[in-house]
């Protein structure tokens, strides 16, 4: 006699969870937004095990590197936030990009961009930083969302839309606010429930806005995570003209008169810097392993490395030696008058990430310097008012820098230092720097962390809420001669899961294979135990 059939529980299991992603999918399909300013172009059920798509080009600006965990299903939103015509007749808006998981951990991720945005990047959550190998947030059940903060541009580097006031406001801030808003609405009509927490997590530019959404929207997020963060990038970009004037003086020139920018400093100038500093300040910290750990005791000065009399190699010219020493003590006007901040002296002077903005490759007389291509149209049509389209960077005007500046300045940049509302609501900020940052000095970073501590009761007050992580060797938002593989996202959700301020990170990196060290909460840092590969964190 043959059994009636009984269900067993695999088969259970996956009649349940194929009717649960059924349900997703038609609640994905159904989802619609309640605000008239908002206009949803898609919304669609994917289902798990696709992978991200590959886009360098943004990758370059932000440090996020291509993830290779396949996405979970999730049902994928795209849209547009106060479609309009600008001023300029062309069409602008704040187009976002949400990923809402299946299932859901109750938390909700805004993914920062970088450049100039105008590109909207895959929502994901990847750790910013471009030696990061830790899940994205979306693979761990995070709700993400991403923006090109108000205006489309060819690519990142696009900054055309600064003619336009709404623009402006949206760049530096304004879209921070209403793509969170609709974000959070969208997450409410499809879970049912608000996020429990919130968090800003970006680079670069991304690390900018992470600050911002801490300073200008304290009760929407409870976690910024800011990496390399541009706090200060209307002055970093008057120092990017400063740096490329300074070394064009000490370019050859073309037959036509033109510096050679890229040839400032040849590949063979920058070894010999980085060894200079190195044999300098490498075993500061106890051991001479190729990073400087003791960041804050390393003082260098090239002029060690003026050729002598008859001397042809190993050296530098005199107009070489010049150049480092405008670049690195800072941009000035001509009353002596520091316009931004000096740089400090590290390791990752010879890397590719440390050349890339400063100098570039080019063998002509054109350069394709970060620093000489992104500023003409970043310092021009959007830090400067009113706005200069094709400024040239060679004639620019260091004493009227900071009157045709003042204006972007008040709205784009991240110093505010009151965070009374934003602790009050629980948040936790933790910033991470790379020491040989060519794009935002690390220098200056360190400025406003004791601006910010003494305006918070002091380190121990601060430190509750607000670490820093300067990391030896790292160039913008990764690479260089760095342990840059570490997971920030992890330590907030410890520090807010458990009230556990992190006193470390633990850092890897393809430039030191084998080695672990830790990533110390500034001011400590790592600094050798005597036996192995062993370091502490310990105050400088």
């Amino acid at each position: 006699m043959k059994r009636p059939f009984a269900p067993t529980l695999l088969s259970l299991c996956v009649v349940a969870g194929a009717a649960l992603a059924d349900d997703d999918a038609q609640r994905c399909a159904a989802l619609t937004s309640s605000s008239a300013d908002v206009t949803l172009s898609l919304h669609q059920w994917v289902a798990a095990g696709q992978l991200p798509q590959a886009n360098p080009g943004r990758a370059a600006l932000t440090g996020a590197a291509l993830s290779k965990a396949a996405m979970p299903a999730h049902c994928l939103v795209q849209g547009v936030i106060g479609a309009r015509t600008g001023a300029d007749g062309q069409a602008y808006g704040s187009h976002f990009e949400l990923r809402l998981p299946s299932p859901w951990n109750g938390r909700f991720l805004f993914q920062g961009g970088g450049g100039m945005d105008g590109v909207v990047g895959q929502a994901l959550g990847a750790i910013p930083f471009r030696g990061a190998s830790a899940l994205p947030a979306l693979d761990r059940g995070y709700a993400v969302v991403s923006t090109d903060s108000g205006h489309t541009g060819k690519d990142n580097s696009d900054s055309r839309f600064g003619v336009d006031q709404q623009a402006r406001l949206d760049y530096a801030y304004a879209a921070i606010g209403s793509v969170t808003a609709q974000a959070k609405a969208l997450i409410l009509a499809y879970y049912g429930k608000a996020p429990a927490h919130s968090v800003f997590m970006g680079c670069s530019n991304g690390g900018r806005a992470a600050l911002v959404a801490a300073q200008r929207f304290p009760t929407q997020f409870d976690g910024i995570i800011a990496g390399n963060p541009g706090l200060r990038l209307s002055r970093a970009a008057v120092a990017q003209a400063w740096d490329t004037q300074a070394f064009s003086r000490a370019a050859p020139r073309t037959a036509d008169g033109q510096p050679i920018l890229a040839q400032a400093l040849t590949q063979v100038d920058q070894d010999l810097l980085a060894k200079a500093v190195l044999d300098r300040c490498d075993a500061l910290d106890g051991l001479k392993d190729g990073s400087i750990d003791a960041m804050s005791h390393c003082q260098f000065d090239p002029a060690v490395l003026t050729c002598k009399a008859g001397q042809a190699s190993g050296c530098l010219s005199q107009a070489k030696i010049e150049a480092l020493h405008a670049v690195f003590n800072g941009a000035h006007d001509s009353h002596g008058q520091a316009l931004y901040s000096d740089w400090p002296w590290d390791a990752g002077i010879a890397s590719d990430g440390w050349r890339v903005w400063k100098l570039g490759q080019s063998t002509t007389g054109k350069a394709d310097a970060r620093n000489a291509t992104l500023t003409p149209g970043s310092l021009g049509l959007y830090f400067m008012t009113p706005a200069q389209a094709n400024l040239d960077l060679a004639h620019f005007n260091f004493d009227q820098a900071v009157a045709t500046t003042a204006q972007t300045a008040a709205i784009n940049d991240a110093v505010a230092t009151q965070y009374s509302s934003f602790t009050q609501g629980g948040g936790k900020l933790l910033v991470v720097q790379g020491n040989s940052d060519p794009v935002f000095s690390a220098n200056d970073l360190r400025r406003y962390w004791a601006r910010l501590t003494s305006d918070n009761g002091g380190r121990q007050q601060a430190e509750q809420w607000a670490r820093l992580f300067v990391v030896p060797g790292m160039t913008h938002c990764g690479d260089g001669p760095a342990l840059d593989d570490f997971d920030p996202l992890t330590a907030m959700e410890t520090w807010q899961d458990k009230q556990q301020p992190p006193a470390q990170l633990l850092a890897r990196g393809s430039a030191f294979p084998g080695r672990t060290r830790p990533l110390c909460a500034y001011p400590q840092e790592a600094h050798y135990q005597g036996q192995g590969d062993v370091f502490a964190c310990q105050e400088p």
